[in-house]
């Protein structure tokens, strides 16, 4: 199933507007409209929109380096505990990975 319908069937999207947490996502999820956010998409974009574009993929960079980085470890794989547990590992580990880009 594409990322898109995905988060549409499982009502990612929806919630994530209703909360208004504003979401950087790839060009996959042009047309999610709400709280996503994608990259604007021609071949002769404006400079200003190809900054945009460029401060789009700066941020997204850093989320994308930490699922890698956990990806790498395999440490949700290999992991056996509580998944409370579990969400203070990733996020402990997705702060120490922030901090070190930084």
């Amino acid at each position: 199933m594409h990322d898109l319908k995905a988060a549409r069937t499982h009502g990612l999207i929806a919630t994530l507007t209703r909360s208004a947490v504003a979401t950087l996502a790839d060009k996959g999820y042009r047309g999610a409209r709400g709280a996503v956010g994608v990259p604007f998409y021609g071949r002769h974009l404006p400079t200003r929109l190809r900054e945009v574009n460029t401060a789009h993929a700066k941020v997204r960079a850093i989320g994308e380096r930490a699922v890698s980085t956990l990806k790498t470890w395999r440490l949700l794989a290999k992991l056996r505990c509580c998944p409370q547990r579990a969400t203070a590992l990733v996020a402990a580990i997705l702060t120490l990975h922030l901090h070190a880009a930084s």
